[in-house]
């Protein structure tokens, strides 16, 4: 058997695949893939492409594919074991590294590979910082934080819709909503343009969404908020934000409302805070 002087490293990144698939399916974790970019583009709704040209990037900082999310996994170990020629005769041929620029997409300070895969790949298993690419740059319409997994870029698609489709990012452009789930956004959503049907009724005439969603804010959503710091229900609720609770609360507005009527927002904080007076002696014991 002729002695090979340059071995190939497919056989370890294989392994250790093998080895974090296992302890995933021995933790109950779910699988751990690529981000695949086109995805992405279809959420993040791109609207500027630029073309930057030839720099180093940050090997870490390359999260995601387009076209081949399903022969890598997150960290670019090979799921296949046909990825084994291309993988070595790359290898092979270069060595020392020094990889011909792959090509990528970027987005916000993350990286989407399009060609490249293998290279990426090699240059992570053999822990190298940084990587030749020729990088397009494509902006969205709102921030996307660095290394965000497709659940962050959900949760940014769907504050995104509150803010558009509401109208919030015209008429209170300084407005902060946070949710703690992403659906809840919708939820919101709703609320906003029910309230728009209620005051366009009573006032008879026809308001456009930014006058809508500038009401509700000021005179539905600030004061509750600000009952609700008053009473202190945030303490009794860890890891809700604002936005939850004032859900929170219209939900029990919604369930009192067959025995107490059409209570006001504030009268239902108010409620809630007397209904988790026991709670909070138990708590200050």
């Amino acid at each position: 058997m002729p002695w090979d002087p340059l071995p190939s490293t497919f056989d370890k990144a294989r392994r250790r695949e093998a080895y974090r698939r296992f302890g995933r399916a021995v933790a109950g974790r779910p699988p751990s893939p690529l981000l695949v970019f086109e995805e992405v583009k279809e959420r993040l709704r791109f609207f500027e492409q630029t073309y930057v040209g030839i720099r180093a990037i940050p090997v870490a900082a390359i999260v995601g594919s387009s076209g081949r999310s399903r022969d890598f996994d997150k960290n670019f170990l090979p799921l296949r074991p046909d990825l084994r020629e291309r993988w070595t005769a790359i290898e092979r041929a270069f060595p020392e590294g020094g990889f011909p620029p792959i090509v990528v997409y970027q987005v916000a300070g993350s990286y989407f590979v399009v060609d490249g895969h293998h290279r990426v790949a090699i240059a992570k298993l053999r822990k190298q910082e940084f990587i030749d690419a020729e990088i397009t740059e494509l902006r969205t319409r709102y921030e996307l934080p660095e290394g965000a997994d497709i659940g962050e870029i959900i949760f940014r698609e769907q504050q995104h819709l509150l803010m558009h489709e509401g109208g919030l990012d015209r008429s209170r452009p300084d407005a902060v909503i946070e949710f703690s789930q992403a659906h809840r956004y919708v939820e919101l959503l709703e609320l906003i343009r029910l309230h728009g049907f209620h005051i366009m009724t009573e006032r008879a005439e026809l308001l456009s969404i930014e006058e809508i969603s500038g009401d509700w804010y000021d005179h539905v959503f600030l004061p509750a908020i600000e009952q609700i710091r008053e009473e202190g229900l945030a303490g009794l609720f860890p890891g809700e934000t604002d936005a939850d609770l004032f859900l929170r609360i219209w939900q029990r507005r919604r369930t009192l409302f067959p025995e107490r009527g059409a209570l006001s927002l504030e009268d239902t904080v108010r409620t809630v805070g007397a209904e988790t007076g026991p709670r909070r002696r138990s708590r200050g014991k």
